[in-house]
Formats: C-alpha cells, structure tokens, sequence
C-alpha cells in the first residue's frame, strides 16, 4: 500500500495576517495532496471547544471524510487533534490516547485500510517541555505495540533538536524530520515530524511551502508518501 500521510498544526485556522479562515486551510490541506492528514489545534481549547473547521465546510470544499474523535458536536477534534482521510480509505480501531503532562494533552489513534492492508496512525501534539514529551511518546510506544502491524506517529512533536529528544521512540520508529515547518514566515525549526516501523519504506518527504501554506498558520504542512507492507 502507497499513501501519502502528511501533519498540519493549523494555529486554529488563524494565519500571519491575523484573520481565521478555515476556508484557506482547506485550501492548503487539498494542495498537499495526502491520503491521511493529522491536524493539530482544529478545536479552541476553552468551554466546548467548538471546531474552527466547520464539518459542513469539509465535506463541500473538500473529498476528505472527519475520522470521528469528537465527544462533543461541537468540536471536530480531541484535545484539538483530528485525522482526515481520502474516501477510497476505510477507517476502524479508533482510540482517544490521555496524555501526561503539565498541561492537558492526548492523542488520537485510527487504522485505515485499502482493503487489502491497515496501518495504524497516531495523531499528537506534544508537550513544551522535553521532560513531559518523554513520558508522552513512552506511552505512545505502548499504545503502537499493543495496536501491531505497520504504524506511523505523526504530529507536532515540539522539539526544537534534530539530534536528541525523540529516543524514547527507539527502537521501534524510525523518526522523519522532513524540514523545517515553524515558523512559517521564516522556517528554522522542524517540529512537524512523522514516524514510522520497520514495515513501512519512505520513499520521500517534504515541507509543502507554497505562498498560501505560507501565510495559512503558523506552521507549515509536512508530509512522507509510505510503502506500508506487513
């Protein structure tokens, strides 16, 4: 199975000129042309935590289908993370992951299948801090052991190293830095990462950098197209 699995925190739709557009998201999520996209920050973080991604306005701008995390009608999301997927995908085991922390944080957990092989992906956003981010992706680990068969993390991972940070992953994932995706005015760091097991091959990867990802959020869309066998 080929797919093209790609990462966006959206900044709640709020771009650099400072106007929420959820409309213009859409946009740049359609232009990366992934199979699966993670999103991050889909749901504002007070009271109900309604949805900046209207659902009405996915289903008319765009060919992606909501995987269904929300416990709530209002919210598109769990702790802000969603997955969306192409229709030709089917989607079962669907997980809401707590997370430890300082601050509230979990992740969200889906297999999707082409109808002859599954792979199971992990949604998050991770902690500020490295000490938090450690116990986070120890529990994730967990929770993709338990899950088997090929899976692939991805997200914001918040960690400004290339070198260090990520080895609670290890030896089971091979971790992505695609680029650098934040800030998205002048990209430095490469929080945006993806992870993958040894049945998954990664043919390529990338930043998607056009002048709308640009000015859409705050960070850029990441994205790897995968070889998924069993």
């Amino acid at each position: 199975m080929r797919l093209r699995l790609a990462s966006y925190n959206i900044h709640k739709a709020v771009g650099l000129d400072q106007r929420r557009d959820p409309e213009r998201i859409l946009q740049v999520i359609m232009e990366t042309g992934a199979d699966v996209i993670a999103l991050q920050e889909v749901d504002r973080r007070l009271g109900p935590r309604p949805t900046v991604l209207p659902p009405d306005l996915i289903a008319s701008a765009t060919d992606y289908h909501v995987v269904p995390f929300a416990r709530t009608e209002v919210s598109l999301g769990w702790h802000g993370n969603a997955i969306l997927v192409k229709p030709n995908l089917s989607v079962k085991r669907l997980v809401r992951i707590p997370l430890p922390g300082l601050e509230p944080r979990g992740a969200v957990r889906a297999t999707v299948s082409d109808g002859e092989l599954s792979l199971t992906v992990f949604g998050v956003h991770l902690g500020l801090l490295r000490e938090w981010r450690t116990r986070q992706l120890t529990r994730l680990v967990a929770k993709a052991d338990v899950a088997g068969g090929p899976v692939a993390l991805v997200g914001d991972f918040n960690e400004w190293s290339t070198t260090t940070g990520c080895e609670a992953l290890e030896p089971m994932f091979e971790v992505l830095a695609p680029g650098p995706s934040f800030h998205a005015a002048r990209p430095i760091a490469s929080l945006d990462r993806i992870a993958v097991t040894r049945q998954i091959t990664v043919p390529a990867t990338g930043v998607h950098a056009t002048p709308l990802a640009r000015m859409a959020s705050d960070h850029l869309p990441v994205w790897a197209d995968l070889d998924v066998s069993m």
